[in-house]
This record gives C-alpha cells, structure tokens and sequence, in this order.
C-alpha cells in the first residue's frame, strides 16, 4: 500500500469538507472527535471497520490515572503527581518524555472526571488484590510495579488502575459505547468503512501543510478537505509483520499479538509521508501473565543459568521483558501448594516441566545447571525466612521458603506459554498531538495520538496496565482540541 501524499493542485474533487477530520475511531479517536466538536470544530470520522472500537474495544480498559483522582482521593489515598512523575519517568527511562508524563499526571483528575462526563462510570471502591484486572465491578487497583522493588523505595506507591463499573473484563466495550454515544450525542459525521490512503498537502514553500485526506470508501476513493487539521489516531503496527520485522523483530519471540486487524501501522506511515520523524519503534509490551493465582508470586524465576533475574513481584508486564531478554530455558519453580488452582484461574497456559519430591528430584528433569539451581534456591529460601530478598529485593508480602514437593512451569518463549505483545513506537508529537519532523519543528495540519503517536507508555518493562487506554483517551482529547483551535496563518 502506497503512502505518498496527494498535492491539493491534483485534487479534482473535494467529495466533502470539515475543520478536523480523525482517522480512527477507537478510544484515541473518540476523545479526539469529541473535543475537536466541543471547542466549535465541523468533525468527520474515518473508521476502516464496520463499527467504532478499535484495540480499546478488545481491551479491559482499565485507565491508569493518578495524581489525586476523585476516586483516589474517596478512598484515602493521597497521590501527589510529583509521585506519579517520578515512577513514570523512572519506569519508562531513558526514553520517557517528561512533558508528556507531567502533563498526563496532572492531568490525570481532571481526565477522569471528564470521562464520567461523557457517561463511563466509576465506583469509590477498591480492589485490593494482585491480580491482571479485577473482574468485580470495583475501580481502583495496583496495575504497575509501583509496589515493587526499586520504585516503592523511591516514589510513594498508590494504585492507579481505574476500572470501568462493570463486571467482568467487560471494560472496553463499555468504553467504546459510552463514547461512541457522546460522539454520536454532537454533530460528528462518522463514516465507516472508510479506509485512509493517503494525506493531501499543499506544499508551498520548503513545509508541507496537511490539508485532506483521501479515504476509500464505497469502492471509491474520495478527497475530504480539513481546514483545520487531520488526527491520526488508527492504531500501532503489531498486526503489520513486516513492519515489525522492520522495527521491533524482538517483539516476534513472544506469542501473541494483541490488537484488532487493522493495526497495520496506517497512521504512523501516513505520518511518515510527509515527513513525520518516529520513535521508540523497537519497544512493545510484553506480558508473562503468570498471576492469577497470586500465590504463584511466592515462586521464583530462572534463566538457563539457573539464575533469578527479576523480583517475582513485579508487574507482569515487567517480568515479559525480562524473561525474553533471557537466553532459553526459563523456569518458574514453585511449591505445590502455592500451585493453587493454577489449572483452572491462570491466563498463563504454561506446561508443567517438571515435578518433584525433593529438589534433587525436581531439577533432574529440568535443562539447568544443579549445582547453581541449588546454591541459588538454598540462598532464596535463606532469605525468605529471614523475611528479606537480598538479591532482588521482593517484598517480604510475596516471600516464603521453597518447601517440596516443587512444581517448575515452563515459561520459555514459543513453549506454549501466553505471551501478548503489542507496539508501543510512533510518530513523535508534542503533548498538543502536532506530529513532528526529523528537525523536531511540527508539520502544519498533521496531528497524532494513541498508539500511533510515541506516547506516555516507551518501556515493555516500565509498562502498567491501563496506560494505553488512559494515554490514548487522553492524548486524543489533546490533539482534537488542538487541531480545532487551530488559528488560521
């Protein structure tokens, strides 16, 4: 698929006109649309698929939100942003952007009541246990590492995790409908089926200035002029296998992509043909989703070398990136009576490799050095009875000593296991969404958010859950506002 931008001159025929025309219509682009209509814009949304949603619909769509939110602070937790900032900046570094952070921090309160405005619901209650989503109807959980070594040290931990007022992982499609209503509830004209090819620009001078987009739609292709500005907002690239053998070939040694058919990296190239500079394209969540059952967190993690290499404590996201940065095998060893109702309660799927009576037993049925394994589980268990990691650091809430009979579940990347991943890499914007070139100066009339833009979330191993859809709602209110108060030059 060609992405060559169109010149106005060898436009024949505007098939319609609008201030702000938003490719997708996913979260990102739902907000986009919605605040480019509130602050006076004419709106026209472009959707490639039958129906609004996106990778937000498929997601539980938790929202990582902090810095004080009204949920927050119902429920007694004193977040302050500079809190937020500096997990998000330490997670996420050296590749964090802290004006983005800090604008998504402070904004984060005022995000969330905004949401309630447009009808998603929230509930003033806790889930309070360590587990990938919370499938009650409760809002506020622990969804990043922020209770984990080496950020609690550093940054007062808070749950940030605001789920949706549903039971179930139900988050996403209630999402999607209640801002599909709030779309619906303004003058948007929304065109469905409606697959952006290319942007048009009038190019005067040394600058290109986006000023429509041709859309295929109804087997033909059409011009639609944008006064104001286009937001591209159509996803990342992790459907787009050669685009990932491009930027991010890592990501292929986990297992799942995660995200809807049409993440084929339109947007970002869309961007990329006038000139748009990008980053962080080799970076993508990856998830190890080894809890539930949380009692699996009392295990321990081990490379090849028989080696722990990650507080088993952290995010799961967190412990994906550093299991696939492992040379293969990788192990969790557990006691059978943590093993809990691992066959019935986990997302993991991961084989048993071994079992045992004894560790002897154990490790003469697993690839891995003996007496290492052992020197490095005899020293684990010292220290979990002494109540404190001296290696890596995991809290004394998730220590115990390993006691027989062992379990090892195989966790080796294409061994079965679920492994999920999508990008997390873009076209470089500013917090305004204004997609900029190489030189770092914005491309007149181009706008980007969502996982089409470098966002918030840059680290596989920094990565909380809810930051995509909590960046990509709120990115995408930023560039719509943007695009529609655009002052004319």
């Amino acid at each position: 698929m060609a992405f060559e931008p169109l010149l106005e001159t060898s436009v024949t025929h505007w098939h319609g006109h609008c201030d702000v025309a938003v490719v997708g219509f996913g979260g990102a682009g739902a907000c986009a649309a919605i605040e480019a209509a509130d602050n006076g814009a004419s709106v026209i949304i472009f959707e490639a698929a039958s129906a609004s949603g996106g990778s937000t619909a498929l997601s539980s769509a938790e929202l990582y939100l902090g810095g004080g939110t009204s949920v927050q602070q119902a429920l007694g937790y004193e977040d302050k942003p500079e809190d937020m900032i500096g997990y998000l900046m330490a997670s996420n570094g050296p590749q964090a952007s802290l004006e983005k952070v800090s604008a998504y921090a402070e904004g984060g309160p005022e995000h969330l009541e905004w949401l309630k405005a447009q009808g998603v619901p929230f509930k003033n209650s806790e889930y309070p246990h360590r587990a990938m989503l919370a499938l009650t109807d409760d809002c506020l959980l622990y969804t990043g590492s922020e209770k984990a070594w080496p950020y609690a040290e550093q940054f007062a931990p808070a749950p940030r995790g605001h789920n949706l007022q549903v039971a179930g992982d139900n988050g996403g499609p209630l999402l999607i409908e209640k801002l599909t209503q709030a779309v619906g509830a303004r003058d948007v004209d929304v065109h469905l089926e409606a697959r952006a090819l290319r942007l048009i620009i009038d190019k005067h001078g040394p600058d290109n200035c986006v000023v429509g987009v041709v859309v295929r739609e109804d087997m033909d292709e059409r011009c639609y002029r944008a006064n104001k500005g286009v937001v591209l907002c159509a996803g990342g690239f992790v459907m787009n296998s050669q685009m990932l053998d491009q930027y991010a070939p890592s990501l292929k040694r986990a297992t799942i992509p995660i995200g809807n058919p049409n993440d084929m990296g339109v947007g970002i190239r869309l961007g990329q043909s006038v000139g748009g500079a990008t980053l962080n394209m080799h970076e993508g969540f990856i998830s190890l989703p080894f809890y539930p059952p949380a009692s699996l967190t009392f295990g321990i993690l081990v490379n090849s070398q028989g080696q722990r290499f990650i507080n088993e404590d952290a995010y799961h996201g967190r412990v994906g990136a550093y299991v696939l940065a492992q040379t293969d095998p990788v192990y969790l060893i557990v006691s059978v009576d943590d093993y809990a109702d691992y066959e019935t309660a986990s997302y993991l799927g991961a084989p048993v490799a071994a079992t045992g009576e004894t560790l002897e037993e154990l490790l003469s049925e697993l690839s891995l050095p003996v007496a290492a394994t052992t020197n490095v589980i005899g020293r684990y268990n010292a220290d979990a009875s002494d109540g404190i990691d001296s290696v890596w650091h995991k809290s004394a809430d998730w220590l115990k000593p390993l006691v027989p009979p062992l379990v090892a579940l195989d966790c080796t990347p294409g061994r079965g296991a679920f492994f999920p991943y999508f990008t997390l890499g873009g076209l470089d914007t500013r917090v305004s969404g204004e997609v900029l070139n190489h030189s770092g100066e914005p491309i007149k009339g181009v706008y980007a958010a969502g996982r089409t833009a470098c966002g918030v979330p840059r680290r596989g191993d920094g990565y909380a859950s809810g930051i995509s859809v909590g960046d990509a709602t709120f990115s995408g209110r930023c560039a719509g506002r943007a695009a529609a108060t655009k002052k004319d030059e």
